[in-house]
Formats: structure tokens, sequence, C-alpha cells
């Protein structure tokens, strides 16, 4: 089923997407936690993730990096905020510079993932918030919306998989 909605919210500055999935919480819960699955389809699928450094615990980090299809590197960062296993997680996420490193001139998002039990699975909602409007543009502008979309996109055919 995957993604049933995205809206973009210039006034709250936010995006929001809301996926379904034909599985058990836990089971979604999951994707999020271990980093070889979350590695399958954090990223668009020409744009697959590679973390380096993952720790999942309030006040950890992860570090990652996309590999685009020439073999240019996108670098990103989390600090875990909150987990509400399997329910909640919140983190800031940002950009990098090619040590992994957070760029000061560019503030992170906030991004709140919750999951919840429907009678088909699990819907998953994750909602970006950003600082501003240039940031929520800049972002916007680099194909984050339809990037997120071809991310989740990849889940249903993971979860179909046996966990790792």
């Amino acid at each position: 089923m995957t993604v049933v909605s995205a809206v973009k919210d210039s006034q709250a500055l936010t995006m929001t997407f809301v996926a379904e999935f034909d599985a058990g919480i836990e089971r979604v819960w999951q994707l999020w936690e271990d980093p070889r699955q979350l590695e399958r389809w954090w990223g668009p699928p020409t744009w697959p993730a590679t973390f380096e450094r993952y720790e999942f615990v309030a006040g950890g980090g992860a570090r990652y990096y996309m590999t685009g299809p020439e073999g240019q590197k996108s670098r990103g960062w989390w600090t875990i905020i909150a987990i509400e296993a399997p329910h909640r997680l919140e983190f800031d996420d940002g950009f990098a510079d090619d040590n992994g490193e957070p760029l000061a001139s560019m503030d992170p998002m906030r991004s709140v993932v919750t999951l919840e039990a429907i009678d088909s699975g699990t819907r998953m909602t994750l909602v970006a918030k950003f600082t501003n409007d240039e940031q929520f543009e800049q972002v916007l502008s680099m194909g984050a919306e339809e990037g997120m979309r071809l991310a989740l996109g990849q889940i249903d055919e993971l979860l179909a998989d046996v966990p790792r």
C-alpha cells in the first residue's frame, strides 16, 4: 500500500508523509532500529544509504551517506531525541560535510515518526519540521518530497522479506 498521503504545509513549515503497511508495528519498527534494514530503504532507489554509525538510543547519533548514480556522496546525520518503542521516534536530521560532521550553515529538520496499528497492519506517519521558510524551500527544491516517496516505496518489498 505504502504512501497514502504527502502534505507540504508552508505555514507550519512541515512536510508530512503517511504510509500504510501490511505488517505489524513491531516489524515496521525494526526498519528504524536496525541500520542494515534502514539502509535498504532510507534514500531513493538511485541514492541508497550507508550508515557508518548508528546509536539507536535517546541522545545517540547516526552518520550516513547516500551514494548517487555517478558515485557522488551526499552525507547526513541524525541526533536521536526520543524513542518510545515501538510507537514513536524523534530525531534531528541534517546535512553533513565530507567528514560526516554537521554543516553549521544549515539547521537540522526535526523529524517525528509515529506508528499505529490499523486493521490492515501499520500506519506510519513521518513529519519533518523545518526552522524557516528558506530551509523549507531549499530542501523541497532538492527533491525531498519525491525522494521520500521513492524511499518509502521500497518498504513493502523489504517487509515481504524475512527479517535479518
